[in-house]
């Protein structure tokens, strides 16, 4: 979708299912774009230090485990550009941890997935200029999804 949205830019996707790879590469074909797909793990990039001027993450944080979810901030604001900006869209609960979708998505990986504690981890990482930008609902309402964006700023 950046792609097509973004014809000049280059787009590298990262995921450590192969077969979620090839789903993606798949979908690229379709949309006649051409996406460099790379197979690995978020908290080990295998990318050089300042290399990307964007960093995109999408539902992918609240499979992280609390020491993956630090190690794995770290590692995006290091392949950040001077200035980049890094863009978080995942599942959101309330500190309460009250809520349908709660009920049916109990991880203590998912319950850890406040807006503070998200912010707090990005700055612990490092990056600034740290905020929700917005929160939408998601899975037909059962859900919501916050969106957060930081800067890498050195």
């Amino acid at each position: 979708m950046l792609k097509q949205r973004y014809p000049g830019v280059e787009v590298t996707g990262l995921d450590p299912d192969p077969k979620a790879l090839a789903r993606a590469r798949h979908k690229a074909e379709q949309a006649g774009v051409s996406v460099r797909f790379d197979q690995g793990f978020a908290d080990s990039l295998q990318y050089p230090a300042a290399s990307f001027d964007v960093v995109f993450s999408s539902f992918m944080f609240h499979h992280l485990e609390g020491s993956n979810r630090e190690k794995t901030l770290r590692e995006v604001r290091r392949v950040l550009k001077p200035g980049g900006c890094f863009y978080l869209l995942d599942f959101e609960v309330s500190p309460s941890g009250h809520g349908l979708f709660n009920l049916f998505h109990s991880d203590e990986r998912l319950r850890d997935n406040t807006e503070n504690r998200i912010l707090s981890l990005m700055g612990d990482a490092g990056f600034s200029d740290r905020k929700k930008i917005a929160v939408r609902p998601v899975l037909f309402g059962f859900a919501r999804a916050g969106y957060h964006k930081a800067s890498g700023s050195r």
